[in-house]
C-alpha cells in the first residue's frame, strides 16, 4: 500500500482506494445491506441503538421496522427513539457499553 500526495491510500498493483468497509457520511449505503439491516431490525426481541442521534438517513428509518419489546437507547443527547425506549441511557457509549460485563 502506498499514499497519494493528498493522504488517499491507494492499492500498489491498481492504484483504487484502499478504504475500509464502511458507509462515510455522504456515501449512499449499499440497497441489499440496508434491506437486509431492516429485516433483522423487524426479527429482533431486543434492540440497543448506540452513539447515534438517529438524524442520518437511511439508517436514522430503519428503527421504523423494529417491533421487539425491549429498545435500549444509549446516547448523550435526547433522540427521536427516546419516548418508545424501554431503556434510555444518557452516557457516552464508550463509558456505558465499556461498563457492561459478559458473564
Amino acid at each position: 500500500m502506498r499514499c497519494c500526495a493528498q493522504g488517499i491510500p491507494r492499492c500498489a498493483d491498481c492504484g483504487g482506494v484502499i478504504k475500509p468497509s464502511v458507509v462515510l457520511y455522504g456515501e449512499p449505503c449499499d440497497p441489499y445491506a440496508h434491506t437486509g439491516a431492516c429485516r433483522e431490525i423487524a426479527r429482533c426481541d431486543t434492540l440497543i441503538v448506540a452513539g447515534t442521534s438517529l438524524t442520518v438517513e437511511p439508517a436514522a428509518s430503519c428503527l421504523s421496522y423494529f417491533r421487539g419489546r425491549t429498545l435500549a437507547v444509549v446516547n448523550r443527547e435526547e433522540t427521536s427513539a427516546d419516548a418508545r425506549a424501554t431503556l434510555v441511557l444518557r452516557e457516552d457509549v464508550a463509558d456505558a457499553l465499556g461498563a457492561l460485563q459478559v458473564r
